[in-house]
C-alpha cells in the first residue's frame, strides 16, 4: 500500500457536485493499493497514521498525533499512486490492484483507522472526484508498506 498523507486545516471531496466527505483539522490521505497488499499492510498503516506525531505542541514541535489533537481523516482512493512513468509519456498502471482487490482493502483500511479511534470521511471508490484541501505547514509524507 502507498499513502500520501497531508496535514490539513480542512479538506473535502465532491463527486458530481455533491460533497462526499469533508473534515476540519486532520489528515488528508490519498490511498493506493497494489496486487500483493493484504489486511496486514492496511492494519500496519492505520496504526502508524493515527499515531504519527506530526502536529505541533505548545512549543511548535511536532509531538502530537491525530489522536492527541482529536482530528479527522479524509481518505480518498487513488490508483494513480502506482503509476509508472519510467518509460514513454503515458503512465503504466499495471502495479495498481484491480478494483475487485483494491476496493475491499480500501474499505478495510478505513475501518481499521476507525478502530483506532479516528473519525474517517471518504470519497467514492472509482469515481471521478474533486479534492480540495488547505495543507498545513505544508506537511506531506509518503508512507509505504
Amino acid at each position: 500500500m502507498r499513502v500520501v498523507l497531508q496535514r490539513v486545516k480542512d479538506a473535502s471531496v465532491t463527486v458530481e457536485g455533491q460533497v462526499a466527505g469533508e473534515i476540519g483539522m486532520g489528515l488528508m490521505l490519498l490511498v493506493g493499493v497494489t496486487h500483493e497488499d493484504c489486511e496486514k499492510e492496511a492494519d500496519y498503516l492505520a496504526e502508524k497514521i493515527v499515531n504519527l506525531r506530526i502536529f505541533e505542541d505548545d512549543e511548535q514541535k511536532m509531538n502530537l498525533s491525530l489522536k492527541d489533537i482529536g482530528g479527522s481523516i479524509l481518505s480518498v482512493s487513488q490508483f494513480t499512486l502506482y503509476g509508472d512513468t519510467k518509460k514513454g509519456r503515458r503512465p503504466n498502471f499495471m502495479s495498481a490492484a484491480r478494483p475487485d482487490h483494491a476496493e475491499p482493502l480500501y474499505h478495510y483500511f478505513n475501518d481499521a483507522l476507525r478502530k483506532h479511534g479516528a473519525e474517517v470521511q471518504t470519497g467514492v471508490f472509482g469515481a471521478m472526484m474533486d479534492v480540495s484541501l488547505t495543507n498545513s505547514g505544508p506537511v506531506t509524507l509518503i508512507l509505504e508498506t
